[in-house]
């Protein structure tokens, strides 16, 4: 399985329902997003994908998470706006942007902190 990985950023706030701590007030992050993508073969430039290309996808995804409020975001309404919930949200929505190609989105990984991070993968 050949796999390459890009990183992003953006700023935002959230604040966790129902938390008995201090997350569950307002409070900010400098998040890392990291994005991993998989296929067992490579396309006739020899890639999984191009770089550019999905740095695009990310970026594009980011957008609506950058300098928010994310539990204003549609889908946390509902969901609690975790790293958890966040990664997961971010892996469905590019498997989405890459089910034309032939390559799979494998590993979203959220940094809430330099040292603190959340993985969503379809797999163990």
């Amino acid at each position: 399985m050949y796999k390459i990985k890009v990183l992003s950023s953006f700023s935002a706030a959230h604040f966790l329902r129902e938390y008995k701590g201090k997350c569950e007030a307002l409070h900010g992050h400098n998040w890392k997003v990291e994005v991993m993508v998989a296929s067992s073969e490579l396309d006739n430039l020899g890639m999984v994908i191009d770089f550019g290309a999905i740095k695009k996808i990310v970026n594009e995804r980011l957008k609506s998470f950058d300098h928010v409020l994310i539990n204003d975001i549609e889908y946390f309404r509902k969901v609690n706006p975790t790293s958890e919930n966040m990664a997961k949200y971010l892996f469905d929505q590019i498997k989405e942007d890459l089910s034309q190609l032939k390559c799979n989105v494998s590993e979203v990984r959220i940094w809430e902190t330099d040292t603190s991070c959340a993985v969503f993968s379809e797999s163990n």
